[in-house]
């Protein structure tokens, strides 16, 4: 099992045991993400979770069951100030799908990649992008389950979540080098100024893109995984990593994490939102705190203000 598999795992569990996810639908999840009972029931031994072989078999048959309709969104994808597209780029054998959102100034603007929650590329994160680009930034979010045909090909989003799971952590570290690379290459983007943002599982991709890639300036994490510690004085990046008080999981690699950045000399800020949980952010989920949202989405364009549009 990859960081990144447990990882998924361990917050599905996390949402079991709080009373967000019912017992069958996580049971379902798990059977899912792991191919079938066989391997499910020795995952869910690994997870701490008890079970009977019936109960597992009954789960695993289960429809998937349906969503909710999504919320409008921020900003509307006609609205006048901004453009958007869907584009497709390479990236080694795999053609990457994404989403582009682009403001309407005609002038080259700073670029950001939008890395998206282990869900794939659903509505919540193109209204990111489209908020990005009503705020001056031409954003791309790409879609990481590409390698398999993209999040719109599948009605279940425990499978994309499935895909996200398997797919080799470098794989898909090069998928957002490829947005970069993307990003750059076009005429409305300032090629020297790339940031990136991303949430949860994004979060965490953000972690791993920027101890890879100097060309990305500025960066926005959201309570994702912290990057392997060796790989930090790599970071070239001026990193705002956005984390909730109430995600005990992933803040217990805060300061692990802070000491690193420091003894690294990381142009950096932590903020830790009061009473905030994971997933505070997204508006369309059950963990979302509007009070901190607004005060984090502020905060995200004052740094990308600093880093990317005046240069820092």
């Amino acid at each position: 099992m990859t960081d990144l598999e447990r990882y998924i795992l361990e917050e599905w569990r996390e949402d079991y045991q709080a009373g967000r996810l019912p017992r069958r639908e996580f049971l379902r999840r798990v059977a899912v993400f792991s191919g079938g009972t066989a391997l499910a029931a020795t995952v869910l031994a690994q997870l701490g979770i008890v079970f009977t072989p019936g109960e597992l078999a009954e789960a695993a048959a289960a429809p998937s069951p349906a969503e909710p309709a999504a919320p409008g969104g921020t900003v509307p994808p006609t609205d006048p100030a901004i453009t958007v597209r869907n584009v497709s780029f390479p990236s080694g054998t795999v053609t990457v799908l994404g989403y582009l959102a682009l403001p309407r100034t005609g002038t080259p603007a700073p670029g950001v990649v939008v890395v998206h929650e282990n869900r794939g590329l659903v509505e919540h994160i193109k209204d990111v992008a489209r908020r990005l680009a009503k705020a001056g930034y031409v954003a791309l979010a790409p879609d990481l389950a590409s390698a398999e045909g993209g999040t719109e090909r599948y009605t279940d989003p425990a499978q994309v979540t499935a895909i996200l799971g398997r797919t080799p952590p470098d794989q898909l570290v090069a998928m957002l080098n490829a947005a970069v690379r993307h990003l750059q290459g076009l005429p409305e983007v300032r090629r020297d100024r790339i940031g990136a943002i991303g949430f949860c599982f994004g979060g965490g991709m953000v972690w791993r893109l920027i101890t890879q890639n100097p060309d990305v300036r500025a960066a926005a994490p959201f309570y994702g995984p912290s990057p392997d510690l060796d790989a930090v004085p790599r970071i070239r990046a001026a990193v705002l990593a956005i984390y909730g008080e109430r995600d005990e999981r992933i803040n217990a690699g805060i300061p692990a994490l802070r000491e690193r950045l420091q003894r690294a000399n990381v142009v950096h800020e932590i903020v830790i939102y009061p009473n905030a949980d994971h997933a505070f952010f997204n508006d369309t989920g059950q963990r979302y705190n509007a009070e901190a949202a607004r005060d984090a989405w502020s905060r995200v364009l004052v740094w990308f203000e600093r880093y990317l549009k005046a240069g820092g």
